[in-house]
């Protein structure tokens, strides 16, 4: 392996390793926070990704605008989508058992999946990037990069920041962790719970739609894209440690050098080797690499 191909294969996990995280986020938000195991969080990714396909010609006609135009209106949707979950279905899970949780999310799977075939076919699509990314970088004399990838990671990167500083340098975020360890101290101190765990599983659905969004011109859009990520997704709250954000981080970024690497190297073994580094891991340190936080 030269060089040129190990950078291009450090940058791919790089990009691979943020999306990763910036589905997780949400999914440690929801599973972590709020204590909902949430089978449907794949959905929602899927969900942006269609939004991607499916929005931007009315948005362009409507309104004249473009990729960012659709993100922003797919954005919006997302929000006013997981704050009417959360007040139909999932406000009543939060003290129920995990099996009532795991059928409530699945059935939802279901309901999502029925609807996308409904709506928009079972038939592949394409979502064009735009044209101020669609060029490529220069690696060495032959090797080129894109430049949209490049754009994806530099958008999860700025998610991760802004996270981290409305957990630890804002009151929603002080009431976001107090809430998740003590529930009923938060009431006592008068403050709404319900409203609270509204806006978080609302911004852990948004955030899931955007990584679809911003994911749709690199995979493609079909069906069934969802399911794919949804597994991996837990595999990074389970090894970042449930409930941190930092944590999902790090075990995003892990992921990406051995899922890249492996396919590269070990071809062969590459479908087991996160899950490997999963049961490492936790033999390690069961409780994740970082608690929640």
């Amino acid at each position: 392996m030269d060089a040129a191909t190990f950078l291009i294969q450090c940058l791919n996990s790089l990009q691979y390793g943020l999306l990763l995280f910036l589905v997780a986020s949400g999914l440690t938000l929801i599973f972590g926070i709020m204590g909902v195991i949430n089978l449907a969080h794949g959905s929602f990714y899927m969900i942006g990704a269609y939004m991607a396909y499916a929005l931007a010609p009315i948005v362009q006609s409507t309104f004249g605008g473009g990729f960012f135009a659709t993100l922003l209106a797919g954005l919006v949707l997302a929000v006013l989508l997981g704050y009417g979950l959360e007040w139909a279905f999932y406000s009543y899970l939060y003290r129920r058992e995990h099996l009532q949780q795991v059928l409530m999310t699945y059935g939802l799977i279901l309901v999502f999946e029925e609807l996308r075939s409904i709506l928009v076919g079972d038939d592949v699509h394409g979502v064009q990037a735009p044209a101020i990314l669609a060029g490529t970088l220069p690696l060495g004399d032959v090797m080129t990069y894109p430049v949209y990838r490049l754009f994806v990671s530099g958008v999860c990167l700025a998610l991760a920041a802004g996270m981290y500083l409305v957990f630890t340098r804002t009151r929603l975020g002080m009431m976001i962790r107090a809430g998740s360890t003590n529930r009923e101290m938060v009431q006592s101190l008068g403050i709404d719970i319900s409203f609270l765990y509204r806006v978080v599983f609302a911004a852990g659905v948004a955030i899931a739609a955007l990584a679809g969004m911003v994911a749709a011109p690199i995979s493609s859009v079909y069906p069934g894209m969802g399911n794919l990520v949804l597994i991996i997704c837990f595999v990074v709250v389970v090894i970042g440690g449930i409930g941190s954000i930092r944590g999902a981080l790090l075990a995003s970024l892990l992921i990406g050098v051995v899922d890249t690497f492996g396919k590269v190297l070990l071809p062969a073994a590459a479908g087991v080797l996160v899950y490997v580094l999963m049961a490492l891991i936790l033999l390690w340190k069961p409780e994740g690499l970082f608690k929640a936080g």
